[in-house]
């Protein structure tokens, strides 16, 4: 029995002596394991890049034209032409909204340089969203925007490819 008391007492003491760290100001919050992996969690929800917390196709399909064609620098005058006349003729938006969305996608961008390496990122959110209609307007635009320029540098070639293999493709065993 006196062994339990005595057990009993360093518990007591140990946990009164961390509330009285924890009340003089030293942090002690690591030592939970489940408050650990609950902040873990939170972080990598939250303390993500913009860019790849886009959960709607249309903010994905006009982040991946926009990077087509920053991609080499700035946006050339036909490329955002090009680009806005897309966003509203494809996405039926009005001439203030598509410049809207070309401003905010130009400032994703902005943010980081993690889209050109990694497109598939920017897609993971709301690929379960994404049709295969969906998908293939996706790489058509993509192709429209590369193309505009009449030839594609090398940089935009491997960026369109792999924004092609991010997309949801067709099942090559469909019946």
């Amino acid at each position: 029995m006196h062994i339990i008391l005595a057990f009993l007492g360093v518990v007591v003491t140990i946990l009164v002596l961390l509330n009285r760290l924890q009340d003089g100001g030293i942090d002690l919050g690591w030592l939970n394991p489940f408050s650990w992996r609950r902040r873990r969690s939170y972080r990598k929800q939250h303390d993500l890049n913009p860019a790849f917390k886009l959960e709607s196709p249309l903010d994905v399909a006009a982040l991946y034209m926009v990077c087509v064609a920053k991609i080499d620098g700035d946006i050339s005058r036909e490329q955002k032409e090009k680009i806005l006349s897309l966003f509203e003729d494809e996405f039926h938006l009005s001439s203030k909204e598509a410049r809207e969305l070309l401003a905010s996608s130009v400032h994703l961008i902005g943010q980081t340089s993690e889209v050109y390496q990694t497109p598939n990122k920017v897609i993971e959110r709301c690929i379960d969203k994404i049709s295969l209609e969906q998908s293939e307007s996706i790489c058509s635009l993509v192709d429209k925007v590369a193309n505009v320029e009449g030839h594609l540098s090398a940089e935009q070639e491997k960026l369109v490819n792999s924004i092609k293999a991010a997309c949801p493709q067709k099942s090559q065993d469909t019946w």
